[in-house]
């Protein structure tokens, strides 16, 4: 029997992913540091008039899932592993909140409205619920709408230039020349020429998306080694079982890298785009709330942004490491 190489071994691939101190002692500062930033709000005096309700309720939520996460990976190795290897971040982040909370709120050595304590702007969050709620649903259909088309005509791009010369002799120069402009530079001819803004906005996200998706994929299969295709070919596979069973599987991990680079483009020009022309969205109430002078509201949004992107990118990293299982090890 072959001696198992050291990628094939799951407990070693998960060693050279988590590879932070395995301690619990970085849990409990983590645990920790979210609890100073409770006590600091609690106890110390406010300068600003902020309603800190909001904001103290996520923070012990946070302290409480946090324990309820300990609890829950003692007799789990892998999720302990997850979990230990993020505790140092996880501390970071509350000794953030509380410093940020005594620059801004308690002492406002950082002064408003351009730098609102925390309090503040989840105060302001809860105020605008229902509005930034809409917002959120109106940006997320926009940008799942260009973000699907972008993705699905960039693979389908991405195989006709890697696979048949033909298509490439025709589309890679229109790639070369569309790639190097950035999306936003289509937003005067979208609006004018799209009957609405809505459309513009979609236009624009399936260019933001298809040009990295399409080109990553073609390279991928362009890359792949000839060997694969001759070793196929001996035992009988045709030209469709050298596209679909060799050369796409060969493109996959640099068709994810596309797809988590089109992702980050793609909400770029999400937000550019409802800046201008759009009647909702999150895009919108950011300007809408920099034309008040809100900040408050436009750090609300800011958060509701980066959390919704990195769900997207969790979602997006799931699906890349299931699909990708024969991988994990492999990359340091």
């Amino acid at each position: 029997m072959a001696k198992q190489k050291w990628y094939e071994d799951p407990k070693i691939a998960e060693d050279r992913v988590y590879w932070k101190p395995k301690s619990e002692f970085w849990v409990w500062a983590g645990v920790a540091s979210f609890i100073a930033a409770l006590l600091v709000n609690l106890l110390v005096p406010s300068i600003e008039n902020v309603k800190p309700r909001l904001y103290r309720a996520v923070l012990v939520t946070l302290i409480l899932v946090l324990i309820l996460l300990y609890f829950f990976a003692l007799k789990r190795p892998f999720f302990r592993k997850k979990l230990y290897h993020k505790a140092q971040f996880i501390f970071g982040a509350g000794m953030a909140l509380t410093i940020w909370d005594l620059l801004t709120t308690k002492s406002a050595l950082l002064p408003l409205p351009y730098f609102p304590g925390m309090p503040g702007i989840f105060g302001v969050m809860y105020d605008d619920r229902f509005l930034l709620l809409r917002s959120t649903v109106y940006s997320m259909r926009l940008f799942f709408v260009g973000m699907i088309t972008g993705t699905l005509l960039g693979l389908a791009t991405g195989i006709l230039i890697g696979w048949w010369r033909q298509w490439d002799y025709w589309l890679s120069p229109v790639i070369r020349v569309t790639g190097i402009i950035p999306a936003v530079a289509w937003l005067p001819i979208a609006l004018v020429v799209l009957p609405t803004a809505f459309t513009t906005g979609i236009f624009l996200i399936f260019i933001s998306s298809w040009f990295p998706v399409s080109s990553m994929m073609a390279a991928g299969i362009i890359s792949t080694p000839k060997t694969y295709f001759d070793a196929a070919k001996t035992l009988g596979a045709d030209n469709k079982f050298l596209l679909f069973h060799v050369a796409i599987p060969h493109a996959m991990p640099s068709m994810f890298i596309g797809i988590l680079t089109a992702t980050a483009f793609s909400f770029t020009t999400l937000i550019v785009s409802e800046m201008v022309g759009a009647t909702a969205g999150l895009g919108y109430y950011i300007n809408w709330a920099k034309g008040w002078g809100a900040y408050s509201k436009v750090y609300g949004a800011i958060i509701i942004i980066a959390v919704e992107f990195a769900l997207i990118l969790a979602l997006i990293g799931a699906i890349r490491g299931s699909i990708l299982r024969w991988q994990r090890g492999m990359l340091k």
